[in-house]
């Protein structure tokens, strides 16, 4: 069995330009440090289908391509016959198919184990809001999800519990690391090179001194300005 033969023509069309789309984001992944060996993850959700793309488990960066990515349904279940329904989804498939079952909006989830935001993470600390990049794409604090352990949805509760009416497109899930989400699967894993950036900075600015927070005021300003002002259009805002 295959794609083609168990799905509609518009429908398995899209679950091909989503299989590409999240294959090929994985070397984003690479080329900004964001992950070590075969940790991380990103997936898409099939647009006009209960459905959605993401690795498979333990699989190195290096081998990852459309045809080996897993299609699951909203479950986290891997569909049979599919390409790719030999191997195992990613460990974290549970947390993504929560996400996308109760944030309808969300097109896109990122998992990293980038090491900035980790160091947060493990000190169960929100990430301030005190440089203006963090204002434009985050509107405010990067916020801490509770400990949650891998396997089941623990992890997908937190993060739907945290970011639900929060700005923020970026969660620390306490002890563990960083969850984005967005529009697509590109607008999260912009989040998750974003919210790296902001880790390492404000990191290194505590460091050397005291932090200096900006007025909500003005993160309101610059985040309201950057989200529907700033660039050529939503996506390549994003």
């Amino acid at each position: 069995m295959s794609d083609a033969a168990t799905f509609a023509p518009e429908v398995q069309e899209a679950i091909d330009a989503v299989r590409a789309d999240v294959a090929r984001l994985h070397a984003e992944l690479v080329r900004y440090n964001l992950v070590i060996w075969t940790g991380g993850n990103v997936s898409g959700r099939v647009p006009g289908a209960d459905l959605f793309v993401i690795k498979p488990s333990g699989v190195s960066y290096d081998d990852l391509a459309p045809e080996n990515m897993i299609l699951c349904d909203l479950d986290g279940n891997a569909i049979p016959g599919a390409p790719g329904s030999e191997r195992s989804p990613s460990s974290d498939t549970a947390a993504h198919a929560y996400v996308y079952r109760n944030m309808p909006e969300v097109g896109g989830v990122v998992h990293t184990h980038s090491t900035f935001a980790v160091a947060w993470a493990a000190r169960g600390e929100e990430i301030p809001c005190v440089i203006t990049g963090m204002a434009d794409e985050f509107g405010g604090p990067i916020p801490v999800g509770p400990f949650a352990i891998i396997g089941d949805d623990s992890i997908g509760r937190g993060i739907v519990e945290t970011l639900s009416g929060h700005r923020s497109r970026a969660v620390l899930m306490q002890n563990h690391g960083p969850f984005t989400i967005g529009v697509s699967a590109k607008d999260a894993v912009k989040a998750a090179v974003m919210c790296e950036d902001a880790a390492r900075t404000v990191h290194y600015a505590r460091e050397a001194g005291p932090l200096v927070p900006i007025p909500q005021d003005k993160i309101d300003a610059l985040y309201n300005r950057y989200q529907n002002v700033y660039g050529q259009s939503t996506d390549d805002r994003r």
